[in-house]
């Protein structure tokens, strides 16, 4: 009998594995950093058989450091970083180029051109996502239009895109070309209501509708078919896949129109569930496909994402050298009690929700002779939460929900002084569960849900425990003068670069 589901969790700089018990309690876990490919200012890349290798290993080796084999697990899930794109040979495999990482401004121009001769509006209405550097489908035109060889591949058939889940379920499976709705959402090519590719956005990128995969619910009972490798993993389901921040909701159990979760990662993602209709933003949010279980209609959500929040920690420890490791930045900020009025914006990649100003970049502001790398460090933690809160502003003119507390997940979690700040910077309280890496959890929900090892949402809720909650202690003036030099900060970083 199949005690236990598996996720492989696919995310930004590092790959695990993860195994949950029926009580959603981790088991076993393995976890593989891989590398960032940095090769000019603004680009960002990894290398798509680093990423299938380190998904492997970890995969076998939570397993086998468990003790487990196929037989013990009902099924495995996959979740995965978003918008990151892959093209590859539909025949050998082989990726034409380094996947283009969902951080990556390059395309910046091109998304600037979409807005300007009005495509931008048609990309806004269908997919609920305006045209950025973010998303994928750009990204896949840079490669046609740039590297050799790849148009006259895909043209003629042979050259396939996905996003990461696509990538790895073709590796597992031995080549089944699918995604799901919830990655599939994050390319400006998915019509929201049909949730189908749409030929005309398309024909807005030069994209052949051949380079694309299937798109499927996020738990499916039909499966994307079974792992096809030899290894103790051999012959699982594979029947769950979500995009990391949707994953992450499911793991959350944000099951209820106006829930939400916010997590922390390499960037910050705020998802506020908005039930089977789909709600349009007016104040800078994403709409997108929250999940899509079976053949239930999907759930939409509005979206909030941040691209630098937990990547600023690692700036701080790469590129300036001032913490050795990411731990490190809780004790150097607490050396101090405030920034000493200093803010730092961290728009390495433009600015994203709500603002969306790819024209943007990072700026520290309000530097003295006083300031130390103890109140950068604090200046960093800040920033991460003064990101989530003008989300939070956004979704509540969006949508009317004030939250009365914000369920919190993600590495950056464990940052004790980073989550009271996010208390007094929003005013209310923070509450992060027992398991903090709910991306996994998600993933390994959709997977088992759709196999019955879960029979419904409601046994998922009841898996949910808290585990810490931080209350606000900044006084109304505080809060109020802080966010104000915040929003000074942010226009400090508008205009730098010149989009022509």
């Amino acid at each position: 009998m199949a005690d236990f589901v598996a996720a492989i969790d696919q995310g930004t700089t590092s790959t695990r594995c993860m195994i949950f018990d029926h009580g959603g309690t981790e088991r076993a876990r393995h976890q593989l950093e891989h590398a960032q490919i940095l090769p000019r200012p603004g680009w960002v890349e990894h290398d798509p058989v680093e990423i299938w290798q380190r998904s492997r290993d970890v995969l076998d080796a939570a397993l086998t450091g468990a003790g487990l084999g196929a037989g013990d697990i009902a099924a495995l899930g996959i979740t995965n970083q978003r918008e990151t794109a892959v093209v590859w040979n539909r025949r050998t495999g082989r990726p034409y180029y380094n996947a283009i990482v969902w951080q990556d401004t390059r395309t910046d121009r091109i998304a600037a051109t979409l807005d300007r001769d009005g495509r931008g509006e048609v990309i806004r209405a269908r997919t609920g996502l305006p045209p950025a550097t973010y998303f994928s489908a750009a990204k896949v035109q840079w490669i046609l239009e740039h590297v050799d060889g790849v148009r006259a591949a895909a043209e003629a058939g042979e050259a396939v895109f996905g996003t990461v889940d696509s990538w790895l379920l073709w590796n597992l499976t031995g080549g089944a070309l699918v995604t799901d709705v919830t990655n599939a959402s994050r390319t400006m090519l998915m019509d929201l209501d049909s949730l189908d590719w749409d030929a005309e956005l398309l024909s807005f990128f030069g994209i052949p509708a051949t380079m694309l995969p299937e798109i499927r619910p996020s738990a499916d009972p039909a499966g994307y078919g079974e792992v096809a490798l030899a290894g103790p993993a051999a012959g699982v389901a594979l029947t769950g896949a979500l995009g990391d921040q949707q994953a992450a909701t499911v793991g959350q159990v944000c099951f209820a129109p106006g829930e939400a979760k916010n997590t922390y990662g390499t960037g910050n993602f705020l998802l506020l569930n908005t039930g089977t209709e789909r709600v349009r933003s007016e104040h800078g949010l994403l709409t997108t496909v929250c999940y899509q279980f079976g053949g239930d209609r999907p759930v939409y959500a509005l979206e909030g994402s941040i691209a630098v929040t937990g990547s600023a920690v690692q700036w701080l420890r790469d590129q300036l050298g001032i913490i050795s490791s990411a731990a490190e930045v809780e004790s150097l900020a607490a050396r101090v009690d405030d920034t000493g009025g200093a803010y730092f914006v961290p728009a390495f990649s433009g600015l994203f929700a709500p603002y969306w100003r790819s024209d943007a970049r990072g700026a520290v502001v309000g530097l003295s002779r006083y300031s130390t790398g103890a109140h950068l460090a604090r200046a960093t933690l800040e920033a991460i939460c003064y990101q989530s809160r003008d989300v939070i502003e956004a979704m509540a003119a969006d949508s009317g929900v004030n939250l009365d507390v914000l369920r919190v997940d993600g590495g950056v979690t464990a940052n004790s002084l980073c989550m009271q700040l996010q208390a007094d910077i929003l005013g209310v309280p923070v509450s992060r569960p027992v398991v903090a890496e709910t991306t996994a959890l998600g993933a390994a929900y959709a997977a088992g849900l759709a196999v019955g090892f879960w029979k419904d949402t409601d046994e998922l809720r009841a898996n949910w425990n808290e585990a810490e909650r931080w209350s606000p202690a900044w006084s109304d003036q505080q809060r109020q003068e802080g966010y104000a030099g915040w929003r000074k900060a942010i226009e400090r970083t508008l205009d730098w670069v010149d989009l022509g």
